[in-house]
């Protein structure tokens, strides 16, 4: 039997799961390049084509490339593919988010240790545990974020500004930062979500709009440029983000347009707050700088507003705050705050 996983909770189509029809073993992703105009699965059978879905983005968000990459190498297992070189490709298909090698390397460990008879269930019963423990620790960061964002906000609910799209749709279970939202949203708290569009890619005008409209949350779309506004208006108590990668120093990589934020956040004495799983850490390197931060096609800009023919665009698919900037960093073991290598190194064991 495969994994026949209904409806999340907020009536979302699952991003990812693992079928075993007749002719062989499938992973099935939900294609979010395409949402929310329709929702379509794609369907992988080999590791190539789910290399393809990473890097087009139908698969995206730091926790959910992890589970993609350990399934990848149960795939190539079942299937009876080269598990080295599928390895090789997975690991290497994003370079910034940290989930995707992580979730390689755990499946493919297991793969290796496992009788050869044994090795694709071991590949397989890897990613299922990973998958587990990724909605185990959403449920525990959004119970440390909301008792955070009690401590740290006075006067009644919140208003949340986020970036990016943090959800369901990028984790095995309700996701990080957008999960800490909706704990607010099902507890009364949460007075209003800021929703940045995201440029270019609009990760939070197509997918957080729709996560958002899906929970019943109150929400409100806004060009990533107005964020500014809102801080001057004193309409936002707290910014919530997730994290791709999180160096020993506690430097953050995620979705570009995140560094402003901190910055605008820091200005206006708002808290800004990080909110992803241990897994996103990296305690191998060491501060910002040694992040390699992924720089996407030119079209992607060009083709938002159409551009003269031969126009060059700088697209950076993400920005790193230092942890100066950062009032805390939310994690399924605990809360770091300040943002200390020493206290992030502790909550991660």
């Amino acid at each position: 039997m495969g994994d026949h996983f209904a409806l999340t909770e907020n009536g979302i189509t699952p991003p990812l799961r693992w079928e075993e029809p007749p002719e062989g073993p499938v992973l099935v992703l939900l294609d979010q390049t395409r949402l929310p105009q329709e929702e379509v699965e794609l369907v992988c059978t080999d590791v190539q084509a789910l290399v393809a879905a990473i890097r087009s983005l139908a698969v995206r968000g730091a926790p959910l490339l992890g589970l993609a990459g350990a399934y990848g190498i149960a795939l190539a297992a079942a299937r009876g593919y080269d598990v080295e070189d599928a390895a090789e490709l997975l690991a290497h298909a994003r370079p910034t988010a940290v989930n995707l090698e992580y979730g390689v390397r755990r499946a493919v460990e297991a793969y290796r240790n496992a009788a050869p008879e044994q090795a694709p269930a071991a590949a397989l019963a890897e990613a299922r545990q990973l998958h587990a423990q990724d909605a185990a620790a959403s449920a525990a960061m959004a119970e440390h974020g909301e008792r955070l964002l009690s401590e740290l906000v006075t006067g009644g609910g919140y208003r949340i500004l986020t970036h990016c799209n943090t959800g369901a749709l990028v984790s095995g279970g309700n996701g990080t930062a957008l999960g800490v939202v909706l704990a607010t949203h099902r507890s009364g708290q949460l007075r209003r979500l800021w929703v940045d569009e995201t440029r270019p890619m609009l990760q939070g005008a197509r997918i957080t709009a729709y996560e958002a409209a899906r929970a019943g949350m109150p929400y409100t779309l806004l060009t990533d440029s107005a964020a500014g506004s809102l801080f001057t208006a004193g309409e936002v108590d707290a910014v919530l983000v997730g994290a791709d990668r999180i160096a020993a120093d506690g430097s953050t990589a995620n979705k570009v347009g995140s560094y402003s934020l901190a910055v605008l956040a820091a200005y206006h004495h708002v808290p800004f707050i990080v909110v992803a799983p241990t897994t996103s850490v990296d305690l191998a390197t060491p501060d910002g700088s040694a992040i390699e931060v992924e720089h996407r096609p030119a079209n992607e800009v060009t083709d938002l507003a159409p551009s003269p023919l031969g126009t060059q665009a700088y697209n950076p698919a993400f920005d790193v705050t230092p942890p100066e900037l950062i009032t805390a960093i939310v994690t399924e073991n605990g809360v770091v705050a300040p943002v200390t290598a020493e206290r992030l190194a502790a909550v991660c064991g």
